[in-house]
């Protein structure tokens, strides 16, 4: 009996998993990936407010997707890794292509700030890929001090896309670059500590 019911059984787990991932918070999430090559291209075309225009749609999509998640009760794992996912791409690709002179006139990101901050991610994502193969963690929820980090970098990019489609730029901006540089690293030294603590706890260990 347990094999005439298995073949039945598979097709509605496969359609429970399906139904997970096509949920409104994870459709948001991987909108925001979608988006950011659009925004890259624009960018890279010179057109400045559509590229404006097209990271502040994205960018809405990170703060909409966790409000469903919450009003709605849809959270899953799944989307827990899917959110920081779609962040990490947009980020990237859109603290790159500021970085170039030849993209971003007349305001640009410094190469500094951009290597610290894609540096970061790139060292917490190594980090969390030893402490997985060693604990088995599944799951890593962001800190206060990391979505503060999130924040300021999309606020940052925010005022550097809207300053060049305007033309104009401001001295003033230096301050959020340096803002924006003690976030990341005051979040990398809080997600190196938690990942030390897991390590120290053993087998089992969460995040939380």
């Amino acid at each position: 009996m347990d094999d005439m019911n298995g073949p039945a059984d598979r097709p509605v787990a496969r359609t429970e998993r399906g139904a997970a991932i096509l949920t409104l918070p994870n459709l948001l999430s991987v909108s925001r990936v979608l988006l950011t090559p659009v925004f890259v291209v624009l960018t890279v075309q010179g057109r400045t407010w559509p590229a404006f225009w097209v990271f502040l749609a994205a960018g809405a999509t990170d703060a909409l997707d966790g409000f469903a998640a919450r009003t709605l009760k849809m959270k899953s794992d799944l989307g827990l890794w899917l959110d920081p996912l779609g962040d990490k791409v947009l980020l990237t690709a859109a603290f790159v292509v500021l970085t170039i002179p030849a993209l971003a006139q007349p305001t640009t990101l410094p190469l500094w700030l951009t290597a610290l901050c894609i540096g970061r991610d790139v060292a917490i994502a190594l980090g969390a890929l030893i402490v997985i193969s060693l604990r088995g963690v599944q799951t890593f929820k962001p800190g206060l001090i990391g979505k503060a980090s999130t924040i300021c970098q999309v606020f940052l990019i925010y005022i550097v896309l809207f300053l060049n489609a305007t033309g104009r730029t401001h001295g003033a901006l230096r301050w959020l670059f340096y803002l924006a540089a003690f976030l990341a690293a005051a979040s990398f030294v809080q997600y190196l500590i938690r990942g030390i603590n897991i390590l120290h706890r053993g087998p089992g260990a969460t995040s939380d």
